[in-house]
């Protein structure tokens, strides 16, 4: 067993969850977020829902690659700690005609925005993917957060620490991922990696009824044997 730290509360965790050693502590007061609304380069499309992406971000790269950011300063400067954070669920279409920025939306509520920070540590990044994302599932940014958080609260993660001491490809680490999490078969999980090849995100792949399955082929990621590396500490 080991030890998790979420928003400031111990909670007991299995092994396969080590990954996610956790430290959140949500401050009194946040930064508001901006209106995020469609654009000439990211359109509103309305569009069938033909499934959808869970999509899990590496904290440890984005806070080497992000520290001096100030929108980064939650994740990455506060004394808070992340392994996997929740990126976002994004309703898929047919190919790259997915949905998006369906209808206009107001402001978060901030007591929203502070109950989801630690699986999301980002106001910004909230207001986005509902903005983007959930506007365009037929429900209330309360009902999209917690089924979103709920899908990604259960995930449970191998030892990444040891992963990133050896020679490691997407398809094994898409077959620790489903080893750690019964009911999700590695054909579900695509890795992402950043121009340097240092692990970025998973996105995994659900079906109309939050199941998990098989992503569809070209739906992102990079090959099963691409080399994937892992970052922890300094290079």
């Amino acid at each position: 067993m080991s030890l998790a730290i979420g928003c400031g509360v111990l909670a007991m965790l299995p092994v396969a969850a080590q990954a996610q050693s956790y430290q959140c502590t949500v401050p009194a007061t946040l930064p508001r977020p901006h209106p995020d609304v469609a654009s000439a380069s990211q359109p509103q499309r309305v569009r069938p829902i033909t499934g959808y992406t869970l999509a899990l971000t590496w904290a440890p790269e984005y806070c080497h690659k992000n520290f001096r950011d100030p929108s980064a300063k939650f994740q990455c400067q506060s004394g808070n700690r992340f392994g996997f954070t929740l990126h976002g669920l994004w309703p898929d279409g047919v190919g790259k005609e997915w949905p998006q920025y369906c209808t206009s939306t107001a402001l978060l509520p901030a007591a929203l925005i502070k109950e989801h920070l630690c699986s999301t540590p980002s106001p910004q990044l909230l207001q986005h993917e509902w903005a983007k994302h959930g506007t365009c599932m037929g429900t209330t940014p309360d009902a999209y957060f917690s089924k979103s958080t709920g899908l990604y609260a259960k995930l449970r993660y191998p030892d990444m620490d040891a992963l990133s001491r050896k020679p490691l490809n997407a398809g094994q680490l898409a077959e620790a991922i489903a080893a750690a999490n019964p009911g999700v078969p590695a054909n579900a999980v695509r890795v992402t990696v950043n121009s340097m090849g240092w692990l970025d995100e998973l996105w995994l792949c659900l079906d109309k009824r939050f199941s998990y399955t098989r992503c569809e082929t070209g739906s992102g990621g990079i090959a099963d044997n691409a080399t994937v590396k892992i970052w922890r500490g300094k290079r």
